[in-house]
């Protein structure tokens, strides 16, 4: 009995360190740090999945031959610099930065680890980088094209809501590309001879405010500026613009998912696997001051007909023909 349970303690010893090597990476594989603007609290993240996905199509694997630690500001911007300190400390390979006020912590926390930045308007207008074509420094990655994009929304609003005149612009002053998308929107209006009504809306709790005073306003349609909390708190902002009977013009296809009347913007599941091609290089041994920030290359019109049916649109053949995606 005694020699049977010697030798099963035994055993168990010699799995142990078998289980445990398992479940943690191997040592001295590349450690990659991923600092978001993102809330996992708030429902699924939408980066992480085409981020793994475009960094295995380059033969990563996370926890076989790539480390990966994650963090997240869970929608309060003013944590991200400690984040990013944290995540220096660690003394990773590579820092993904996702969202502007991510990638400027990033910047701000270390001159020396390489950092690909994704989801980014205008690299050069916030200061990220000198030159798009050679970033120089330790940061390169992909940019959004989001502010030149405005004007293209504001043209589909036009012809999805024939006879509009007077748009209202929902945005949050506190994000801060945000100020320079609404100068591009308002240029854009300008030269079509629309009139705009910004409203602003800091948190989830003055969207109804907001939309109420756009009503008031008597705006025939609404477009939504980019921010990571109108797409985390999306369902909840459809439903308000549904209650308003207002037509909405998203950045993000996921608010028309949810029930938005349409979106046009950058294919954002492709620009994190460019930002994974990037992160490849830069393991194999390129300079991420050598590396050209890229743009995106995808780009998708999605609208929602069920929504339009709702609104009694009647959205003209042209544009339908155009989209990349109609739910019906």
């Amino acid at each position: 009995m005694i020699k049977a349970t010697l030798v099963m303690v035994l055993a168990l010893g010699l799995l142990a360190p078998t289980a445990a090597a398992h479940a943690q990476p191997p040592k001295g594989i590349p450690r990659i740090g991923v600092l978001s603007d993102e809330s996992p609290s708030s429902g699924p993240i939408v980066s992480r999945e085409p981020l793994e996905k475009g960094l295995r199509e380059q033969g990563y694997t996370k926890g076989q031959n790539l480390a990966i630690e994650y963090r997240y500001d869970e929608g309060k911007h003013d944590r991200l610099p400690a984040l990013a300190a944290e995540l220096v400390g660690l003394k990773l390979d590579v820092i993904v930065a996702i969202g502007t006020p991510a990638a400027l912590a990033a910047k701000g926390a270390t001159k020396t680890i390489p950092i690909v930045f994704t989801r980014v308007g205008d690299p050069l207008v916030v200061g990220l980088v000198r030159n798009l074509a050679r970033p120089g420094g330790n940061l390169t990655g992909v940019m959004l094209l989001t502010y030149e994009l405005s004007a293209k929304r504001l043209q589909m609003l036009r012809e999805a809501v024939a006879g509009v005149t007077h748009i209202g612009v929902l945005w949050n002053p506190t994000f801060a590309p945000a100020g320079i998308e609404l100068k591009e929107v308002e240029g854009a209006a300008r030269s079509s001879g629309l009139r705009l009504q910004p409203v602003a809306a800091r948190s989830p709790g003055e969207f109804e405010g907001a939309l109420l005073t756009m009503t008031r306003e008597r705006v025939g349609a609404i477009t939504v500026l980019t921010d990571t909390m109108f797409t985390e708190q999306g369902k909840r902002l459809v439903a308000l613009v549904a209650k308003y009977r207002l037509p909405a013009m998203f950045v993000r296809s996921e608010l028309v998912d949810a029930g938005g009347l349409m979106s046009y913007g950058t294919n954002y599941a492709d620009v994190h696997r460019q930002a994974a091609r990037h992160v490849d290089k830069i393991l194999k041994g390129a300079r991420p001051g050598d590396l050209p920030v890229e743009q995106p290359t995808t780009f998708e019109l999605v609208i929602n007909l069920k929504t339009a049916e709702t609104l009694g649109l009647e959205l003209p053949q042209s544009l339908l023909l155009r989209a990349d995606r109609v739910i019906r």
